[in-house]
């Protein structure tokens, strides 16, 4: 039976760390189902949801991601249901800090509870570790080089903005 892992997030815009993470789970897991899901907490999204996932599929091409890891849109219902969907055990985490260990905890434990889904943290590079989409929106918005820290393809749309 093969290992399927879910790597689930707002990806607004994707991020060379969120591609380390998703190449990482790549080489765990027999197929990797990366998702844009909808945070009802977040501000509203610098790129909509279908430019999000072309982006990183585009990504995805750029830096030589296997062909096991797909790329799709979960806009309703409970993110296990989409396990339960795809038979996807697992999710994946990237987390920076503690802070975010502590934010998804609570989740964790609870897709746990409801769908018997574990979650596995991965760690970032250590290069990466300061990088998340909200801070490359805010210094690209501000006009600073964000290319150290997105895939061209993202640097452009960003540009293009």
């Amino acid at each position: 039976m093969a290992k399927i892992a879910v790597v689930p997030g707002s990806f607004d815009p994707v991020t060379l760390g969120h591609l380390d993470v998703i190449g990482r789970a790549a080489g765990l897991f027999d197929e990797v189902h990366v998702l844009v899901v909808h945070n009802p907490d977040k501000k509203p999204a610098m790129f909509e949801a279908v430019d999000r996932v072309r982006l990183i599929r585009d990504s995805l091409v750029e830096v030589g991601a296997p062909e096991t890891v797909t790329v799709g849109e979960w806009t309703s219902g409970l993110l296990v249901d989409y396990c339960r969907r795809v038979g996807a055990k697992v999710l994946v985490k990237g987390v920076r800090s503690g802070e975010d260990v502590a934010y998804e905890t609570p989740m964790a434990i609870m897709n746990r509870h409801l769908a018997d889904v574990e979650t596995v943290f991965l760690l970032p590079e250590a290069s990466r570790a300061h990088v998340s989409s909200s801070l490359i929106r805010q210094v690209s918005s501000l006009g600073g080089d964000v290319t150290p820290y997105v895939p061209k393809t993202v640097a452009d749309a960003l540009a293009a903005r």
